[in-house]
């Protein structure tokens, strides 16, 4: 028999390479006949950039860039085996998990980060780039990113404003750059929510990056203020606000398309697809997958929902498993899961869930192969 696991990460506790490990370790236990085939898997969020590095047979590079709050730190980005592609991750720069709770700050926050390692990445030399764009800190519309290549916003004094999310609403005037060497851009989101609106950046995702509800009004009509002087400038071909995927990372799925001319992606497709996850699943008995918390938006174009769509093509049986069972039995079934439990196996507080994650993992992939085996036979 023939397991393919592919995790996402358990946020917290397990990279979606060490998610594989413990699996691993307990499919053996319960079938050691099995030939099993690792891919950890990603949708775009933290996790990307080591599972493209992996799956291509890349390298890293180091790069000095600033973080949400413009303080210098040493991040890294990627480069496929072959020399073509560069990927980036922009929570290892940009992301929330790089500050205290006390430091959340959505309207001082920046993605001015990203745009050093995006600057770099270009100047390597790659012909692509793409960009996993999942944790951010900021909401700014990626006018940090922007101006870290190049750009220039102005209020209407003509001072040069500052690349965050409390700007947003004074732009007046913008100026682009020299062109720089041209780069086919990717963004790998499974966001797809508008800019701006009640769906939109601020309003969905405002608050779990620290902002008042005064501010989440403030920085929808900033994101507003944004759009509309892109579009009186003609940057950018339609209303990018309105392209699924323009409010990702606090607007930085539109800032890439309006200033780096980037194309947005289903992020999970994509990685399915860079890591060669079709082919593989078409000699596959059984898929093994899981992730933190298993909940009505891992169903929904998410990486379990994909993973399920590609196996229900070859009538392959899925199992999920998670750290958070948070979806009904009817929903999981529709969405073609033959099984799906929580790790956990007693009551615990979320430090010992974290702690013992790994071996958790392992006991409950034992028991899903198990009973899986039992079942067939």
């Amino acid at each position: 028999m023939k397991i393919i696991l592919a995790p996402d990460k358990f946020r917290g506790s397990l990279t979606a390479s060490q998610a594989c490990e413990a699996m691993a370790a307990g499919v053996r236990e319960a079938c050691p006949e099995a030939i099993i085939q690792s891919i950890p898997l990603s949708d775009g969020g933290e996790g990307f950039l080591e599972t493209l590095v992996q799956a291509t047979q890349g390298t890293f590079h180091e790069v000095q860039a600033h973080d949400p709050l413009m303080r210098k730190i040493t991040t890294s980005y990627g480069i496929s085996g072959d020399k073509q592609t560069a990927f980036i991750e922009m929570a290892t720069v940009s992301g929330l998990a790089l500050l205290q709770p006390d430091e959340y700050q959505a309207t001082q926050t920046t993605t001015f980060g990203t745009g050093e390692v995006l600057k770099a990445a270009i100047r390597s030399g790659v012909r692509k780039v793409i960009l996993g764009i999942g944790g951010s800190a900021s909401t700014d519309g990626g006018i940090g990113l922007a101006l870290a290549l190049g750009w220039q916003f102005f209020d209407k004094n003509g001072q040069l404003l500052p690349p965050n999310g409390a700007s947003l609403l004074h732009i007046h005037r913008i100026e682009s750059p020299s062109p720089d060497s041209a780069v086919e851009l990717l963004i790998a989101s499974d966001v797809t929510a508008p800019l701006f609106g009640p769906t939109g950046a601020a309003h969905v995702y405002g608050p779990q990056k620290g902002a008042s509800p005064e501010e989440v009004e403030l920085l929808d009509e900033g994101l507003k203020n944004l759009a509309k002087k892109v579009a009186d400038q003609g940057l950018g071909i339609g209303s990018l606000a309105e392209v699924p995927g323009a409010g990702a990372a606090g607007g930085l799925g539109f800032g890439l398309m309006a200033f780096a001319g980037a194309k947005i992606r289903p992020g999970a497709e994509l990685v399915m697809e860079l890591t060669g996850f079709q082919e593989v699943l078409s000699t596959a008995d059984l898929v093994l997958t899981g992730e933190g918390k298993l909940d009505e938006q891992s169903l929904q174009g998410k990486l379990i929902g994909r993973i399920c769509q590609e196996a229900q093509k070859r009538q392959i049986p899925v199992l999920a498993l998670c750290g958070t069972l948070a979806a009904k039995p009817s929903r999981l079934k529709e969405m073609g899961l033959s099984y799906a439990t929580s790790i956990l196996n007693s009551p615990m507080d979320l430090k010992k869930a974290l702690e013992t994650a790994a071996e958790q993992l392992r006991e409950a992939s034992f028991w899903a192969v198990h009973w899986y085996g039992i079942g067939k036979n």
